[in-house]
């Protein structure tokens, strides 16, 4: 029996293929959700996403489940707290970004209602961009729009989730569907 064509990226890992069936590129207009991949797309960067995926459920008890209000209420004992915990990457500048940002996105939940309602906002229509890439190789690492969203939350403040991020962030929550074109989960 042929096995199922998938993106190449998850490979044979069992976790990975789950995360790429299940979630990836799915459209997510949850907070929390949405700031849960704001943490773990930032805590990737420079890392592969596999590293972080293995850390998820470690990264959920470390951050108060993902709550934007709890964690934007760390303060310096739970940074110390985080930088000891061997279950997530422990780097200073990224956990103070995790804290800081959920700071931010708390502001942009007041200013636009939702942080869903800001991201989606910046889509025509307020619907997925669906690509049609034949192999991995035609997949961007960042748009425009990713640009365009970076920057403004960079003038915002956030740290740690420049353009290629943010274009990681957009895919994981289905703003953009790059499933390739035969891929199952398409």
């Amino acid at each position: 029996m042929n096995e199922p064509i998938r993106c190449s990226w998850c490979g044979t890992d069992p976790l990975y293929i789950k995360y790429h069936d299940e979630e990836w590129g799915k459209p997510v207009y949850d907070d929390r959700i949405l700031f849960e991949f704001l943490i773990l797309e930032s805590a990737q960067a420079g890392l592969s996403w596999i590293t972080v995926l293995r850390k998820r459920e470690n990264y959920r008890k470390a951050f108060a489940d993902f709550d934007p209000e709890a964690v934007a209420n760390f303060n310096e004992a739970d940074i110390e707290r985080l930088l000891q915990d061997p279950g997530i990457i422990r780097n200073r500048l990224k956990i103070g970004a995790a804290i800081s940002n959920a700071k931010l996105f708390l502001n942009i939940q007041k200013e636009f209602g939702s942080f869903s309602d800001y991201m989606w906002g910046h889509l025509p229509g307020k619907k997925p961009i669906v690509n049609q890439w034949k192999t991995h190789k035609d997949t961007p690492p960042r748009t425009e729009l990713s640009d365009k969203i970076s920057a403004d939350l960079k003038k915002r403040g956030f740290k740690f989730f420049g353009t290629t991020i943010c274009y990681a962030h957009m895919q994981a929550t289905g703003m953009i569907n790059d499933h390739l074109e035969n891929c199952i989960a398409r």
